[in-house]
C-alpha cells in the first residue's frame, strides 16, 4: 500500500497499524484465501491421479506433478487478479478458481485433464480446507509472539523474583508479596492457556455436497474415497479429517480454538490492567524514549499507552472472536452461507490479537522497577504483620488473637516501634517471639521467591 491508501484504509489493521501486521497480509487478505483454494485444488488433482482406480485420471509424471505444485509456490498477486477477473463474469470465487487453473493447464501435458479439475467437489469441500490452513497459518504467527511475550514476562519476573511489594487487595494494603511472584501468576495462566489453544485440533472434509461422497461413488464405486480424502485432508495438508458432516465442516474446531485465544487474550488484559495500576502506584517506570512525547500539554508525563493500546485491542479481538465462536458452529440444516461472511473475518480476530500483543511486549521491554517507591509502601505498611501475629498467638491458643490484632491494626496507622512492641508484650515462647520480631514488611513475603521459581 502507498502512503496515501494507508490514510484512506478503512480499518486501522490495515491503516495505522498495517505495518505491523505484515505477516498476517498474505494469509488472511482475499489473495492468501485464493492461494490455498489452488492449493486445495491442486492437491485433490493430484489425488486423483495418483488412485489408481480412478482410471480415466491417468498418473502425473514428475514434472507435470512440479508444475501443479509450482502454481502454488509461484502464485502471485497478479494470479490472484485474474481470479478476480474469472469471479467478476461467474459470480462464483470457487468456480473461478477452477477455471483459473484450467486456464495454467490448458496449453500444458495436463490439458486432458481439465475435468478433474474440482471433480466430485462442492465449494465448501475447497473452502473449509483453505480456512483450515489460514487459521493454522495464521495462529503459528500469532503464538510465536505470544511465546515471546510470555518469555520475556518470565525473564522479567525471575529478575525480581525477591523484590518485595506491598500487596493489595480490594485496592487496599495486605500481606506482602514479590513483584517476580505476581509476575509469575501471569506466566503460569498465559501458559496454561497457549497449551489449550496448541490442543486444538484442526478438522476439514472433503466429502461432496452433502457430506456422503454421493457424486464420489457413483462416477467410481470401487475407489476407497475417505482414504483418498485423508491423502490430501491429512498426509498433504497435516489436518484432521472430520468423519461426519453436512454441506459444510461444521467448524467446531475454528469455535475452539477462539474460545481458548480469547481466555489467554482475557489473561493478557488482566496483565495489562495490573501492569497499568503498578505504573499508577509507581512501583513500576517506563523509560522514555527521546523524541517521544506523553501529554500534549503536561510535559512531565510518560503515560502507559502501550498496556492502554493492548487493552483496548484485546477488546476488539474478543469481541470479533466470541461472536465468531458462538455463530460459525450453527448453521440451517445441511448448510447455509451465513458461515461465509462471517469466516472472511478471522483475520480482523487474530490481528487486534497480534497488536495487542506487540503492544505489551513493546511495554515490558520499557519498565524499570522502582525500588524506593516499593521500600517506602512497604514501610508505611506495619499494619499488614496484624495477620502474622495472630496466626502465631492463634497456634498458642492465645485468647481473641484476631480481635486484639483487629482492634490495634483496623482502621489505624501502625508502625514498626508499636507493632514491635505489641509482640514484645506478648507471653510466648521466645522463639516464636525472635521469629516475629525478626519480621519486617518486607521480609514478610513467604515462600514467594521459591514459587517464581518453580516457574521460571
Amino acid at each position: 500500500m502507498s502512503s496515501i491508501d494507508l490514510l484512506l484504509a478503512l480499518s486501522p489493521l490495515d491503516g495505522r497499524y498495517g505495518s505491523k501486521l505484515e505477516a498476517l497480509r498474505e494469509i488472511f487478505s482475499e489473495y492468501g484465501l485464493i492461494k490455498r483454494r489452488v492449493a486445495v485444488e491442486a492437491a485433490w488433482l493430484e489425488a486423483l491421479c495418483d488412485a489408481p482406480a480412478v482410471k480415466e485420471a491417468r498418473p502425473l509424471t514428475n514434472t507435470e506433478k512440479d508444475y501443479l505444485r509450482t502454481l502454488v509456490s509461484n502464485f502471485s498477486l497478479e494470479d490472484a487478479r485474474r481470479v478476480k477477473a474469472i469471479e467478476s463474469v461467474t459470480n462464483h470465487d470457487v468456480k473461478a478458481v477452477e477455471y483459473f487453473i484450467k486456464e495454467r493447464i490448458a496449453e500444458t501435458s495436463l490439458a486432458d485433464l481439465g475435468e478433474f479439475v474440482h471433480f466430485a467437489c462442492t465449494s465448501e469441500d475447497i473452502n473449509n480446507l483453505a480456512h483450515g490452513l489460514m487459521l493454522r497459518d495464521g495462529m503459528k504467527v500469532l503464538r510465536d509472539v505470544q511465546d515471546s511475550l510470555t518469555d520475556s514476562l518470565a525473564a522479567l519476573a525471575g529478575e525480581n523474583r525477591a523484590v518485595a511489594m506491598l500487596a493489595r487487595t480490594h485496592g487496599q494494603p495486605a500481606s506482602p508479596t514479590t513483584l517476580g511472584k505476581e509476575l509469575a501468576v501471569f506466566v503460569a495462566r498465559l501458559r496454561r492457556q497457549a497449551a489449550q489453544i496448541d490442543s486444538v485440533v484442526i478438522t476439514a472434509k472433503m466429502n461432496g455436497a452433502v457430506g456422503n461422497f454421493n457424486a464420489h461413488v457413483t462416477a467410481y464405486p470401487d475407489v476407497n474415497w475417505e482414504m483418498l480424502a485423508d491423502r490430501v485432508i491429512k498426509e498433504r495438508f497435516g489436518l484432521l479429517r472430520n468423519d461426519l458432516t453436512t454441506q459444510i465442516e461444521p467448524h467446531d474446531c475454528i469455535a475452539e480454538m477462539f474460545d481458548a485465544l480469547t481466555r489467554w487474550n482475557t489473561v493478557l488484559l488482566d496483565l495489562n490492567r495490573d501492569i497499568w495500576s503498578y505504573i499508577s502506584l509507581g512501583y513500576l517506570g517506563q523509560k522514555t524514549v527521546k523524541g517521544e512525547v506523553g501529554s500534549s500539554t503536561m510535559p512531565h508525563k510518560v503515560n502507559p499507552i502501550d498496556f492502554e493500546n493492548s487493552e483496548g485491542n484485546l477488546g476488539l479481538a474478543n469481541a470479533v472472536l466470541e461472536h465468531m465462536a458462538r455463530k460459525l458452529p450453527v448453521s440451517r440444516m445441511q448448510r447455509d452461507l451465513t458461515d461465509s461472511t462471517v469466516l472472511r473475518n478471522m483475520g480482523v480476530g487474530i490481528g487486534y490479537s497480534l497488536l495487542a500483543c506487540l503492544s505489551t511486549l513493546k511495554g515490558l521491554g520499557k519498565l524499570k522497577v522502582n525500588a524506593a517507591r516499593l521500600t517506602e509502601d512497604l514501610d508505611a505498611s506495619w499494619e499488614v504483620l496484624a495477620e502474622p501475629v495472630q496466626t502465631v498467638m492463634r497456634k498458642l491458643g492465645k485468647p481473641n488473637p484476631y480481635e486484639q490484632l483487629k482492634e490495634m491494626t483496623r482502621g489505624k496507622q501502625v508502625n514498626s516501634d508499636s507493632m514491635l512492641r505489641f509482640i514484645q508484650s506478648l507471653d510466648i515462647p521466645k522463639a516464636d517471639k525472635q521469629r516475629l520480631m525478626s519480621l519486617s514488611p518486607a521480609t514478610y513475603t513467604g515462600i514467594a521467591d521459591k514459587l517464581v521459581d518453580s516457574i521460571v
